[in-house]
């Protein structure tokens, strides 16, 4: 791979909690700039992004029980289905791994599958193509037994890709964690690395352990040190 693909494979995210309607806007101008992949946002600014990103192929992405995981299912397929009615093109949904750590392993298959399904019942009402959802597993959080079983259900619930982490946690992704993932997940779901990638090393890293898609804030920051 080119180093200048690597951008292609960003998905450039402004999610802090903090975040203003400027600074998505100034986020919107780095995704359409650096021609990312996608651009995530938060669901309240998820109908600015759409907006912004129509008819460009920048994929318009937000999230769902982030960042903790821990809402309500019915909360949470809620948020599903608003956010397709939105024109949100994928989803990061937080894994509730709460319900893991606990050992309520049905809780949690149900969880993703339940979301999954709203993505798809609202594609059905609308006419179009399900959405691709993400599942945030947040893995800092899990032993290696209780990744395994994340992965094991995020890929039964149908999920088109795992993902890492939020980017919000103690810590973010980790080479190891990125092979462990593409180990175990089948071809056909992808993988997403995300939090703590702020370097063209970073990513290099990241997509030659098996990442399909690199989640970071730092999109401007990459790019300024492929151009040096």
């Amino acid at each position: 791979m080119a180093d200048r693909e690597i951008l292609q494979l960003i998905d450039h995210a402004v999610i802090s909690p903090t975040c203003t309607e400027a600074e998505v806007l100034a986020g919107l101008e780095v995704a359409l700039h650096y021609r990312t992949a996608a651009f995530v946002a938060p669901p309240v600014w998820l109908p600015l992004a759409v907006a912004s990103l129509r008819g460009t192929g920048i994929a318009a992405v937000t999230t769902c029980g982030f960042p903790l995981g821990a809402n309500a299912t019915a909360t949470k397929t809620v948020e599903a289905y608003d956010a397709v009615v939105a024109g949100a093109d994928e989803l990061d949904m937080v894994m509730n791994y709460s319900a893991l750590r606990s050992g309520l392993l049905g809780l949690v298959e149900a969880d993703i599958r339940a979301v999954v399904g709203a993505c798809g019942y609202a594609a059905q009402r609308l006419g179009q193509q399900p959405i691709v959802v993400k599942v945030i597993l947040e893995m800092c959080y899990l032993t290696e037994g209780e990744k395994r079983q994340a992965v094991e259900f995020a890929v039964a619930a149908g999920a088109d890709y795992v993902k890492t982490s939020t980017g919000l946690g103690p810590a973010g992704a980790t080479v190891e964690d990125v092979e462990f993932l593409r180990e175990l997940a089948p071809p056909e779901v992808k993988v997403k690395a995300a939090g703590g990638i702020r370097t063209v090393e970073d990513c290099r890293r990241m997509i030659e352990a098996g990442a399909d898609r690199i989640g970071t804030s730092a999109t401007e920051r990459i790019a300024e040190e492929l151009d040096e």
